[in-house]
C-alpha cells in the first residue's frame, strides 16, 4: 500500500532519491521473484506486474511505464560468469520493485532491469554474488534490493496495519540485532541470521524478504558509509527499516 499512500516512508523514499545523484540506470533485486536459477530481465518495455491480490483497486491500476535495457541485461549476464544467468523476457517489474521507484523516480524515465533470487542458493552465496556487480555502481547504475528484514505476515495485527512504530517484542529484538550488526559492519552475523536469537526466526520465518538485504550489503566497500532510514516496526511483525550505502 506504501505505493499509493502518502506516509513516512513514502516521504523516507523521496528523501533519499533526492540526495543522491539521478542515476543511469537501476537494477533492482526484488523479494518476489524467486527463480530455480538466475534470471535477468531483458526486455526493452518491461510490464508492471500486479502479483498480489486482495487490496484496492487503485493498486492493480499503478502502472510505472519504464524502459527495461536488453545491453544491461547481457552486461550482468557476463559480470555474473560463471553463474549462468538468463535473459528473461517474460516477467518485467513486480510490485518489489515499482512500489519503491515509483516514489524514488515518479518520471519513469530511468532504465530499470531486475535480478531474480536463485531460492535454492546459500545466503553467503547470494552476499558473494553481488561483489560481482560491483563495476555497475561505477558506471552509475543504481543497485537496490528490495524486500523486508522483519517480515512475518502470518503474525501481522491488521487491526494496527498503520500504527507505524509498532512491533511485537521479539520483532523489536530482531530490529535491534540486525541494525547493531549493520552499524557495526558485522556482515557475517547478518549472513548466519539462523544463528542468532530466537527472536531472528520469527522475524525471517523464510528467507525470501531477506535475501535481498544481503545483494546490498555484498556491494559495501571498505570505506563507504552505511546509514540507515525508514527505521520503524509497524503491525507488530514488520519493518521498513532500509539501509543506504554510499
Amino acid at each position: 500500500m506504501n505505493a499509493i499512500e502518502e506516509n513516512d516512508f513514502v516521504r523516507g523514499f523521496r528523501t533519499a532519491a533526492s540526495s543522491i545523484p539521478k542515476p543511469n540506470a537501476i537494477l533492482c533485486i526484488s523479494a518476489h521473484w524467486l527463480t530455480n536459477g538466475t534470471k535477468v530481465t531483458a526486455m526493452s518495455m518491461p510490464p508492471t506486474i500486479h502479483d498480489f491480490g486482495g487490496f484496492p483497486q487503485a493498486l492493480f491500476d499503478v502502472q510505472y511505464p519504464v524502459p527495461g535495457s536488453p545491453d544491461l541485461a547481457m552486461e550482468t549476464q557476463k559480470l555474473l560468469a560463471p553463474t549462468h544467468v538468463d535473459l528473461d523476457d517474460a516477467w518485467g517489474l513486480d510490485h518489489g520493485t515499482w512500489s519503491i521507484l515509483k516514489h524514488f523516480y515518479p518520471e519513469a524515465d530511468i532504465p530499470v532491469i531486475q535480478l531474480s533470487i536463485d531460492y535454492g542458493k546459500p545466503m553467503q552465496w547470494h552476499f558473494d554474488l553481488a561483489k560481482q556487480l560491483q563495476s555497475l555502481r561505477e558506471k552509475g547504475v543504481l543497485i537496490i534490493g528490495s524486500g523486508n528484514i522483519v517480515h512475518n505476515l502470518g503474525r501481522v495485527d491488521f487491526g494496527r496495519i498503520n500504527d507505524i512504530g509498532y512491533g511485537y517484542d521479539w520483532a523489536m529484538e530482531a530490529r535491534t540485532y540486525i541494525n547493531q550488526h549493520l552499524v557495526d559492519g558485522n556482515f557475517q552475523a547478518i549472513i548466519d541470521y539462523q544463528k542468532g536469537p530466537s527472536a531472528m526466526q520469527l522475524a525471517v520465518p523464510t528467507p525470501d524478504h531477506y535475501i535481498p538485504l544481503l545483494y546490498s550489503l555484498g556491494l559495501k566497500t571498505k570505506d563507504e558509509e552505511l546509514s540507515l532510514f525508514n527505521d520503524a516496526l509497524l503491525a507488530g511483525s514488520l519493518s521498513m527499516t532500509s539501509v543506504r550505502i554510499g
